[in-house]
């Protein structure tokens, strides 16, 4: 149980935070209010990045990096409360989230010093953005199976092979890459022999091809590379040692930043209530009853979510970091489809007001539907609980032409 004086201290960062938030979101800065996001990244992209990078010249990034490496040191109750109230301020989706919330933990934990020297800075004041190159068209969330390969050559590695579903490459600077560098040998795991390598984008023999989705948008790509080169020190852990560095990386993806996320998940249940009483479909009980479910549902997903910080700042997440991502991909799914129950025959007609032509709920149907497949699919997120939560055997796996049996 937190002490008062902690209580106290968290009360001021708080109110430090908000009071922030309220001066610095006006301005040129004050019609970001809610822009960007799943399915809108496309929204005010540069005027969002402009905002970044007055944050971070206030010291309001990287707050959980170490202060030796530029951070505020802040510890998981701080980095919460700034989520939250980020959220709560309706402030514009961050552009900087790969590289501050994935690649900077990442290298902080398993980098060289040249490669912190290098790249921390950069990601830090958001002057480099990076994209994660991680799943493939035969690989989509079985990274064992990864098909790209690296080999050393002149003292650079060159990458040849291709990444799918790569979000905002097309604005990135940087691509932390896990590609074969070795390869399988039927007597170790699949798994073995990929590395992950820091790979500049700006070059030739990287090509980006933007995939569009259902909302008409492109924020996820394909990306080739054809004879791309980087550094033989870019390379993240030792040559072959990828796998652990991926998971590591896949462990920060679950990090404070969903608190933050749970709170525009009710800000869009509280809409969505509020629109079922104005157009009547509150007198509906099936509806009334579903957007009970709803409201407790969210509850399930916000406990879970505080019970697997706990166990991220014990130093060791357990098994609830496992089913957050799975029960609250479905949780969202749901409401975009409760949504258009709400909207009725309306929610079927074009918004031609919208340039995309959709209303926010249309919107969220759709792009909603991407929640169950992206960072690792519901039957991924399944066969992780089954194999390494309960430790049930493991599911038979087809062998997969072209990759390690």
């Amino acid at each position: 149980m937190p002490h008062a004086t902690d209580e106290t201290a968290h009360d001021a960062f708080r109110t430090e935070v908000r009071a922030w938030l309220h001066t610095a979101l006006t301005g040129d800065f004050a019609a970001l209010r809610g822009l960007g996001g799943p399915g809108r990244e496309h929204e005010a992209f540069t005027e969002r990045l402009a905002w970044e990078r007055h944050m971070a010249r206030a010291g309001w990034t990287c707050l959980g990096w170490p202060r030796e490496h530029g951070g505020r040191g802040a510890g998981i109750a701080e980095q919460v409360i700034f989520h939250e109230e980020y959220a709560r301020a309706n402030a514009p989706a961050r552009v900087n989230h790969i590289g501050e919330q994935l690649l900077g933990p990442t290298l902080i934990a398993l980098g060289t010093p040249a490669q912190r020297e290098r790249f921390l800075g950069p990601v830090r004041e958001v002057r480099e953005l990076w994209c994660q190159g991680y799943s493939e068209p035969e690989a989509g969330s079985d990274l064992a199976a990864v098909r790209t390969r690296a080999r050393l050559e002149g003292g650079r590695w060159v990458i040849d092979g291709q990444k799918v579903w790569t979000s905002l490459a097309h604005e990135a600077d940087w691509c932390f890459v896990l590609a074969r560098t070795e390869p399988h040998r039927a007597d170790r795991p699949r798994h073995h022999g990929l590395s992950c390598l820091l790979v500049p984008m700006d070059q030739e023999g990287v090509t980006v091809r933007p995939l569009t989705q259902l909302t008409g948008t492109s924020e996820f790509n394909e990306v080739f590379f054809d004879g791309a080169r980087t550094d033989a020190a870019h390379i993240v852990g030792a040559p072959g040692d990828g796998w652990r560095v991926a998971m590591t990386t896949l462990g920060f993806e679950r990090g404070v930043s969903t608190l933050g996320q749970q709170v525009g998940f009710e800000r869009e249940l509280t809409r969505l209530t509020r629109l079922a009483r104005r157009c009547g479909a509150l007198d509906d009980p099936l509806l009334r009853d579903r957007l009970a479910r709803a409201w407790e549902g969210l509850e399930v997903i916000r406990l879970n979510g505080l019970r697997s910080l706990a166990g991220i700042e014990r130093g060791a997440p357990g098994p609830e970091a496992s089913t957050g991502k799975l029960v609250w991909a479905g949780w969202h799914r749901e409401l975009g489809e409760l949504a258009m129950a709400v909207r009725g025959a309306a929610g079927l007609v074009a918004d031609s007001a919208a340039p995309d032509g959709l209303d926010e709920w249309q919107r969220l149907f759709l792009f909603s539907r991407a929640d169950t497949i992206y960072a690792g699919s519901d039957e991924i997120q399944r066969n992780v609980i089954a194999e390494r939560v309960l430790g049930l055997p493991k599911e038979p796996r087809a062998a997969v032409k072209g990759a390690p049996a």
